[in-house]
């Protein structure tokens, strides 16, 4: 019993020794396989890096455009007017809207006189003024008109295209920002010269919406108004002396008449002393013929 319980005892034994073997077989192979794996994907990850690091700068420029904040501001209006009046005295009301120009810290763009005829006379003026004195303006240059023949006034809003604008820029500008930091990072030819690319594409975007922005801002910050001015006068027609000089007329209309009369006797004297052999031969055959007429008149009467 003895020996057989022994038997039984190394047998167990036994059997758990080559299980424990196994076991640590297994996780050796386990821990070869994991290393073997994390190998691999460090292989793979260093061959995308190149394409990863190019494409990273669009992905950011993405990423910055759609977390960009938008900005609030107060509402931005272009206002446009065109007057047309009737003044008393062109000269005057075009002095007087010059000074309330200057006055109200405006610039005049265009300035012209128009001389239609002797009773008519026109002109249009061009100005900008700031806006705060917009309203102002227009008052003062229609108290300058005898009568109103035309007034229109318009507004254009533009804050949300001025929003857009600025919440674009704020935008490229932290595209640019990341794109000079790639730059001083990279360090491939390809890489600098692709982001080098995209760098003036952003520069050359930001300049554009930038000179849109002070387009709007100049267009909002002063007015725009048209003037148009007609002045209708009667022109009463002055008396001159000249016209009532009736001595000076009656010597030339004497001296007119005198050569006239010359004039036709002189032709006369010269008709007659230059055509005086054909007047005598005329004058003989007529004679002749009347003699010849009267002598068978005479002949007649007799029988």
């Amino acid at each position: 019993m003895m020996r057989r319980a022994m038997r039984i005892f190394l047998f167990s034994t036994l059997l758990i020794l080559l299980a424990a073997c196994s076991s640590n077989d297994e996780s050796s192979e386990s821990k070869e396989m994991s290393s073997d794996d994390r190998e691999m994907s460090n292989v793979v990850s260093s061959d995308a890096d190149s394409e990863a690091e190019s494409e990273a700068v669009t992905e950011e420029a993405s990423e910055s455009e759609t977390k960009a904040p938008v900005v609030a501001t107060e509402r931005m209006i272009i206002h446009q007017a065109s007057l047309s009046v009737n003044v008393k005295e062109l000269d005057k009301a075009q002095s007087n809207i010059e000074q309330k120009v200057e006055q109200y810290g405006g610039y005049i763009v265009e300035s012209n006189v128009f001389q239609e005829d002797d009773q008519t006379s026109s002109g249009k003026m061009i100005v900008r003024i700031p806006e705060k004195n917009f309203e102002k303006f227009l008052v003062d240059a229609e108290e300058e008109a005898a009568e109103i023949l035309e007034r229109n006034v318009t507004g254009q809003d533009v804050t949300e295209q001025y929003v857009d604008l600025e919440s674009r820029v704020k935008s490229k500008r932290a595209v640019e920002e990341r794109l000079l930091e790639f730059m001083s990072k990279a360090q491939k030819t390809d890489d600098l010269l692709k982001i080098s690319a995209d760098l003036a594409t952003i520069q050359e975007e930001i300049e554009v919406m930038v000179g849109k922005m002070k387009y709007l801002e100049n267009q909002t910050s002063f007015s725009t108004i048209e003037l148009t001015m007609y002045e209708n006068r009667v022109v009463v027609p002055e008396i001159e002396s000249k016209e009532l000089n009736t001595w000076e007329k009656t010597k030339k209309q004497l001296a007119t008449s005198t050569n006239s009369i010359l004039s036709a006797g002189s032709a006369l004297i010269v008709f007659f002393i230059g055509n005086l052999p054909v007047l005598v031969i005329l004058g003989a055959i007529g004679f002749v013929v009347y003699v010849v007429i009267k002598r068978r008149l005479r002949q007649e009467h007799k029988k």
